[in-house]
């Protein structure tokens, strides 16, 4: 669906642009932002080996088990269909841990572990189950302690403080989250 999007989106650039006659600045731009793009992938890289790999070395040690058992009430809370001890558990817990750290793109890799580890728990497997959304709504709405992301694009971008933004940004993900944490409650079926 979304790559019928993005094609229908980049038709219709272009023909606009061939409309106008401005194909030249499609060549440019497609020419440019295609560097820029692949210049800030690479650097992207670097963050994302840190972070999984760290996650990596955290669920090897036991320590993503400690801060399972820690955040344990409140995954219970919050997923009360999962059983206790369930590989699901520790990838959400992984999930949400890479995301609070602002490494967005490394939590991806997590996050579809835990929506597998999910899925084994469905029993109708055409329908998300209320773990699975709920899930989804944290780890789209993610309260972020720091995030690495944003404060590595400023930055780039030759911000001259590009820390400032640290305070905003946990305030907005944590109201963010705990309002789709509790719509998701609401609209849980049974």
């Amino acid at each position: 669906m979304i790559n019928g999007i993005w094609f229908f989106m980049i038709i219709v650039g272009i023909g606009i642009a061939l409309i106008y006659g401005k194909v030249d600045i499609v060549n440019q731009v497609v020419l440019h932002h295609s560097q820029e793009a692949v210049t800030f992938a690479i650097g992207l890289t670097g963050i994302m080996a840190v972070w999984l790999g760290l996650m990596n070395v955290a669920e090897k040690s036991g320590l993503i088990k400690s801060i399972s058992k820690s955040m344990g009430p409140l995954i219970r809370l919050l997923f009360p269909e999962i059983p206790k001890n369930h590989p699901a558990i520790s990838a959400i817990v992984m999930n949400m841990v890479a995301n609070m750290f602002g490494a967005g793109n490394s939590a991806t890799a997590l996050g579809l572990k835990a929506m597998e580890e999910l899925q084994q728990l469905n029993p109708q497997k055409d329908r998300a189950t209320n773990a699975m959304c709920m899930f989804l709504v944290i780890n789209m709405s993610s309260i972020q302690l720091i995030p690495l992301t944003v404060l590595k694009i400023r930055a780039d971008a030759g911000s001259a403080n590009p820390m400032e933004i640290i305070g905003a940004t946990l305030i907005t993900t944590t109201m963010n989250t705990v309002i789709g944490v509790f719509a998701c409650k609401i609209l849980e079926r049974e």
